[in-house]
């Protein structure tokens, strides 16, 4: 045997040797269960925004999408770790494409409804902190990571930048809009199998701050409801 052979054939035993003692390691040290574990405490979601209470000639173009992400902190509060709360932080970046167009004026934003010729999109274009509040019911147990879940709560929202966006035939405009109400809130259903969940929200204050109308003189309290689905990561 030349000294490639013996090497190889020395390597080869060392290699058996490796794997049969971490098959043995393996079955004689298996961790037990981590019976204090805790759920879903990063989130994902995506949805759709359906503006509600919309003024006579208002209507909704485009996809009006909503992006939202964080953290939340799971706090059992039973022995089964299967009832308790959860209290978060994340953002969420939304834009409500509609007919309508908003006019930075001198002082003072305005509001109208645009024909179909006049433009190509116009949208409200918001990026807030989230602070969501749950509380949460599962089926879940320390070794099954496949359960049904029911969160439901509320959630506080402050829009730290609020646009208006259009696009016309001539070009592009934005500005920020202060009329945006900075502070929203709302109530939220979270529910599930697994990874795919289903998540509502339905804002209980406008989108717009309070008086605010259209060139016509029509009230604009545009409430927010958010159908769409949400992803949960330990």
């Amino acid at each position: 045997m030349n000294a490639k052979n013996a090497i190889s054939s020395l390597l080869g035993i060392l290699f058996l040797g490796f794997l049969a003692r971490a098959q043995e390691v393996d079955s004689t040290s298996v961790d037990p269960l981590d019976l204090n574990y805790l759920e879903d405490q990063f989130y994902i979601g995506l949805g759709y925004n359906l503006l509600l209470d919309k003024p006579t000639a208002f209507s909704q173009r485009n996809l009006s999408y909503s992006l939202q992400l964080g953290l939340i902190k799971d706090i059992p509060l039973n022995p089964r770790r299967n009832f308790g709360l959860g209290v978060g932080i994340g953002y969420a970046v939304n834009s409500y494409y509609s007919n309508m167009m908003a006019l930075d004026g001198a002082g003072a934003v305005g509001y109208r409804i645009l024909e179909e010729s006049e433009f190509k999109r116009s949208k409200f274009e918001t990026h807030a902190l989230e602070f969501p509040l749950e509380l949460r019911w599962r089926t879940s147990t320390a070794a099954d990571y496949k359960f049904w879940r029911i969160y439901g709560g509320a959630k506080l929202s402050y829009v730290f930048s609020g646009r208006s966006r259009m696009a016309l035939e001539e070009g592009r405009q934005g500005f920020a809009n202060a009329d945006i109400e900075k502070v929203q809130y709302g109530l939220m259903l979270n529910f599930g199998y697994n990874t795919w969940n289903i998540h509502f929200y339905y804002g209980l204050n406008p989108l717009l701050k309070d008086g605010k109308r259209l060139d016509t003189g029509e009230p604009l309290e545009l409430k927010v409801l958010r159908v769409g689905v949400i992803f949960y990561i330990l």
